[in-house]
């Protein structure tokens, strides 16, 4: 029901010192103080925290992401005579000189795919074309420059794994279960057991529970 008490407002939250470009949010999605997102989706329930950026980026729904972190970082042209911007954005200093549209091209082709409920640390950095999987973990200041495997907590420069978030049966069960698209109603339902239960208990509750 659209005047259900149990919800807040669904419409996405932008702070107004955020600067976003050809972008798409979900429901409840939160935006926050001086991120900078170009050519995302943001999906239900995910939020930036502040000074955070994103480029070319699709995100699942229940992300964190922290604050100062970097989503597919700038790539510069290591091939040619300077890697500096005046090959590729020369209009920034001269006049009947437009973007350089192949290179603009390249690097939307190199896409970053973050899975649902994925937290990404604070100051991480992720690199162009990375995928990471649902409910994976990225420790505060990693690099990551590798895809990241569902369930899978990393950590360092380059990041590397350090241990599964949950044993491989768990994990697949929370991938079957799907929970992150689930209805406000019964996400409602089951946020105390997500609290109180462990997630063997949770699992064995809720996949016996009538969608």
């Amino acid at each position: 029901m659209a005047d259900d008490l149990r919800f807040t407002d669904p419409e996405p939250k932008i702070n107004p010192t955020a600067e976003l470009k050809s972008c798409r949010l979900g429901r409840y999605a939160a935006i926050g103080e001086r991120v900078v997102l170009r050519e995302v989706t943001v999906g239900d329930f995910s939020y930036f925290e502040r000074h955070a950026e994103a480029i070319y980026t699709a995100i699942g729904k229940f992300c964190s992401i922290a604050a100062n972190s970097r989503i597919n970082a700038l790539e510069h042209p290591l091939e040619r005579p300077t890697t500096h911007k005046v090959s590729y954005r020369p209009n920034e200093y001269f006049r009947f000189l437009g973007v350089d549209a192949e290179f603009r091209d390249r690097r939307r082709h190199k896409r970053v795919t973050i899975g649902n409920d994925v937290w990404i640390g604070h100051g991480a950095v992720i690199m162009p074309g990375v995928t990471i999987g649902d409910g994976a973990v990225v420790g505060a200041n990693a690099v990551v420059t590798r895809d990241v495997a569902s369930y899978t907590i990393v950590a360092g420069v380059p990041a590397k794994p350090l241990r599964p978030r949950f044993p491989k049966e768990v994990a697949e069960r929370l991938q079957r279960l799907v929970w992150w698209d689930w209805p406000a109603e019964r996400l409602f339902e089951a946020i105390p057991d997500m609290q109180r239960l462990p997630i063997e208990g949770f699992l064995e509750k809720w996949e016996t529970t009538g969608s």
